[in-house]
């Protein structure tokens, strides 16, 4: 089965750890450890781009699991999403911290994303994956609830899908 096939709870859980890797338009390829990851689960959760429904935006999430979903905010940071989950319901995990930046806006700044990422396979691109560290070990990581999703109501707001590796 696609690991990215899963859930967007467990695919949040589980990429703690695991290496982005990117390629560079010199060849150079650079790692980063995910350190910390949010979870968005379909069109139910009020906190998930895909509650309005399915938009320009919104359309890749609508895809099965292991493609890139990055949309702009601010108009200056492209944030990084994994798309999870079965074809037609819609869910993602944004990557919120690599190595040692933490937030969203950052991480799109080091990869050194924009919108040509939108679709991006992960599974077979050549500038952007996804692996396993070289030195597994067990993953300790504590939850906390989603960051700047207030507008979603304190249902959604708080639940606890903000998962942070712990070192």
């Amino acid at each position: 089965m696609n690991f990215y096939a899963l859930d967007a709870v467990t695919v949040a859980q589980q990429l703690l750890g695991k290496e982005i890797v990117r390629r560079w338009d010199n060849g150079s390829v650079s790692r980063y450890v995910i350190s910390e990851t949010e979870a968005y689960f379909g069109e139910d959760d009020k906190a998930c781009h895909a509650s309005k429904g399915r938009t320009l935006r919104t359309e890749i999430m609508y895809s099965e699991g292991g493609y890139v979903y990055v949309y702009l905010i601010y108009g200056m940071y492209w944030m990084l999403n994994v798309v999870t989950g079965e074809k037609n319901h819609p869910e993602a995990v944004l990557i919120r911290g690599i190595n040692d930046i933490v937030g969203s806006g950052k991480v799109g700044r080091e990869l050194k994303l924009d919108k040509s990422f939108y679709g991006e396979s992960l599974i077979s691109s050549s500038r952007i994956w996804i692996e396993n560290p070289l030195d597994s070990h067990p993953i300790k990581y504590v939850s906390a609830p989603r960051v700047g999703v207030d507008y979603a109501g304190e249902e959604w707001r708080n639940k606890p899908w903000r998962f942070i590796l712990q070192r």
